[in-house]
């Protein structure tokens, strides 16, 4: 089953800073760009960390501690004092449902992409994966037909799928009850797919005898 990748999504053209680039230079980035964070990059391209806007935020409203004194700084600040490290990073191969996943997990807005040997080839954020639920429903339901066509001990025939703004109802009988479950996760994962509503009536050869299923699952 095809999947939209992180390549599909991703921006190419990333702007991105080195560990010497000065706190003023970051800033101006961060600003001209409209963005909350941007990569770092070693001298062969290589994300080695990120800085954000909460990263110079933190540097320039530092707070002494009781009875400590700010001592005037030797030198200005750089990436290299204010970046993240190691990076959060994804691979353009990558789903996009993967790098959703990550995002959530690490708590972040964006993801820098990146390469087999780790160097930057483009940056993916957020609204960039809520694309992925823009797919129009009769492409949806088109997939859904072929994984029905794919699944053995489904019969395709007896299953009607009907999708309204990405949310998916299954409809008809599955001789093969343990095959519902199955049914409905590789439906999930399907692009675009917001819900799952089954409604598959079991066939009498279920251990728990014929049985209706209705749940709605989000993506």
């Amino acid at each position: 089953m095809k999947h939209i990748k992180v390549a599909d999504l991703m921006t190419d053209e990333v702007a991105s800073v080195t560990p010497a680039t000065p706190f003023k230079e970051v800033a101006k980035l961060l600003a001209q760009y409209d963005v909350s964070g941007l990569p770092v990059v070693d001298d062969e391209d290589r994300v080695v960390g990120v800085v954000s806007q909460t990263d110079l935020l933190a540097r320039n409203t530092a707070v002494p501690g009781p009875g400590q004194r700010i001592a005037p700084p030797s030198r200005a600040p750089t990436t290299r004092d204010l970046m993240s490290a190691p990076a959060v990073t994804v691979r353009a191969e990558e789903t996009a449902g993967a790098a959703a996943r990550l995002m959530t997990l690490r708590g972040i807005e964006r993801l820098p992409v990146v390469d087999v040997e780790d160097r930057l080839v483009g940056i993916v954020t957020r609204r960039d994966l809520l694309r992925t639920f823009l797919r129009p429903d009769a492409e949806i339901r088109r997939r859904v037909q072929e994984v029905l066509a794919e699944l053995a001990g489904v019969s395709a025939e007896a299953v009607e799928v009907h999708v309204v703004d990405g949310i998916v109802t299954l409809e008809g009988t599955v001789h093969h009850p343990t095959r519902v479950r199955l049914l409905v996760a590789l439906v999930e994962r399907i692009d675009g797919v917001v819900a799952v509503a089954p409604r598959i009536t079991a066939g009498s050869d279920d251990p728990a005898n014929t049985r209706t299923a209705h749940t709605s699952v989000p993506w």
